[in-house]
């Protein structure tokens, strides 16, 4: 017998919408499959300027509301992909990583530098966390 997972949209005004055919996330069985989030206002829909850092800021902030949408946070996250622009930045983009973790088990990550990321920005992630 195959088993069979409902498999739901997640949509919040309070990140980024998706701009292509794609969802902001997707709950699958207990878990949540986030896209890459940029570093994008969602009440300007502007992209945030600065250094790696900062805009690691905004990605994060666009997480924790797709997370929250999605009914759970950053505490549940089990896995994060970073997409770095330039390795260069690694260790701004970790420190800022870092806050956004607090005690306990932190999630397996994978981070790489790629050629070149959407609207040329300087890092984008994406998470699977438990609902």
């Amino acid at each position: 017998m195959m088993f069979q997972l409902k498999k739901t949209q997640v949509s919040t005004a309070n990140a980024p919408a998706a701009i292509g055919p794609y969802s902001q996330a997707v709950v699958a069985g207990p878990l949540v499959f986030t896209s890459g989030q940029l570093p994008v206002d969602p009440t300007t829909n502007e992209l945030v300027g600065g250094d790696a850092a900062n805009q690691a800021k905004q990605v994060f902030e666009n997480l924790k509301a797709v997370l929250a949408e999605a009914g759970t946070d950053l505490s549940r996250v089990v896995k994060a992909t970073v997409f770095l622009k330039n390795m260069d930045d690694f260790g701004a983009v970790n420190e800022v990583y870092a806050s956004y973790f607090g005690e306990g088990t932190l999630p397996a990550r994978s981070a790489v530098q790629v050629a070149k990321l959407p609207k040329d920005v300087s890092v984008e992630i994406e998470m699977i966390a438990l609902v």
